[in-house]
């Protein structure tokens, strides 16, 4: 499947095409200014344990003097926000996943403004007027900490995850709130034979792997894999690998019926109060640093390419092969669809 908006299509290939491009960010972003007091910028949905954004953004405090908070929230709980914000901003930037894109721009929350660097990204990954940008992309997998599986195999597949084997053993995050627990659900839908119009496989799916003892949570769930709280959680390939990177012992799986890519994208909040630090913050992420930053917490960057050291310690591109790629915009606005559905027939 393809990515789709208006003019353009994005296609798999050229989603590989554009993860292969030779730097081409704003290279040359002025010296670090950490010795004086920049002020600061407050960027929603910016946990520190997501894939890398703790060091993204101390980087940025270290180029240019200017604090950089991280946030817990998810993307749910970001436009929510926003939103009830309106009148009085307290965030610059925002970042969530690509499917909430249509309803952050519904709701008015989002000016218009193009990162240095961001020219590159392809038009299906970019909003026409300005007001969102993908910075990065994630792939739906399994992150699986052995060591709590009390003897059980590795997980292979969706249809593993069923077995009582995996009873109480597996979570992920709330589809109703966050991008990535959306997201989770699009992709075993699809897996199992579902599309954007038909919700049913999914659906019957989790209600399954809620008699299994699947448990859900609203905000970023890796720490709880590390201490086997969660021994496996669905979410994305990249947080999985940085646990791998901080000792955990932990496998990563794309399910062998499928999953999917998740773009993630970024944007300038209408009326923002430190507008000119949010866009140095914007400009910073499409930087040769900022999208190396990003690639090493495994995120696949859409400017510049991922480091060959980084690369040999992915899974192959064949497993990959198994992603597929939507029309992420019509997934934003069936969105709303499917959680009165979930609520309806899985609910937590």
């Amino acid at each position: 499947m393809t990515l789709t908006r208006g003019r353009g299509v994005l296609s798999a290939a050229a989603i590989t095409s554009v993860l292969a491009m030779t730097a081409c960010g704003n290279a040359d972003l002025p010296p670090a200014a950490a010795t004086g007091d920049g002020g600061t910028v407050i960027t929603y949905n910016s946990p520190a344990e997501w894939g890398n954004y703790g060091e993204v953004l101390a980087a940025f405090t270290e180029r240019t003097g200017i604090q950089a908070p991280n946030d817990p929230k998810n993307s749910g709980q970001a436009l929510a926000a926003l939103q009830a914000e309106k009148g009085a901003p307290v965030a610059d930037v925002a970042y969530t996943g690509i499917a909430f894109a249509g309803q952050l721009v519904e709701a008015g929350v989002l000016q218009s403004y193009v990162p240095e660097g961001a020219e590159e990204v392809p038009e299906d990954l970019r909003d026409p007027d300005g007001n969102w940008t993908a910075v990065h992309t994630g792939t739906i997998a399994f992150i699986v900490n052995e060591d709590h599986l009390d003897g059980a195999p590795v997980p292979s597949s969706w249809e593993d995850l069923l077995d009582p084997a995996y009873e109480g053993k597996v979570g992920y995050l709330d589809p109703t709130q966050a991008a990535v627990g959306y997201s989770a659900a699009t992709a075993v839908n699809h897996a199992l034979g579902g599309d954007l119009t038909d919700w049913g496989p999914g659906l019957d799916y989790l209600a399954e792997l809620k008699e299994n003892g699947a448990s859900t949570s609203a905000q970023t769930a890796t720490a709880k894999v590390a201490q086997g709280e969660i021994p496996i959680l669905i979410d994305t390939d990249f947080n999985g690998y940085k646990l791998r990177d901080e000792g955990a012992d932990v496998s990563v799986v794309i399910p062998e019926e499928g999953s999917l890519q998740i773009p993630y994208i970024v944007g300038l909040v209408e009326g923002a109060p430190n507008a000119d630090n949010g866009r140095e913050l914007l400009d910073f992420y499409f930087s040769e640093q900022g999208q190396g930053l990003f690639a090493d917490g495994y995120m696949r960057p859409v400017v510049g390419q991922m480091p060959e050291e980084l690369a040999d310690r992915v899974l192959p591109e064949s497993d990959y092969e198994r992603a597929i790629t939507i029309d992420y915009l019509e997934q934003g606005e069936r969105q709303q669809e499917f959680i009165d559905l979930y609520q309806s027939e899985v609910g937590f």
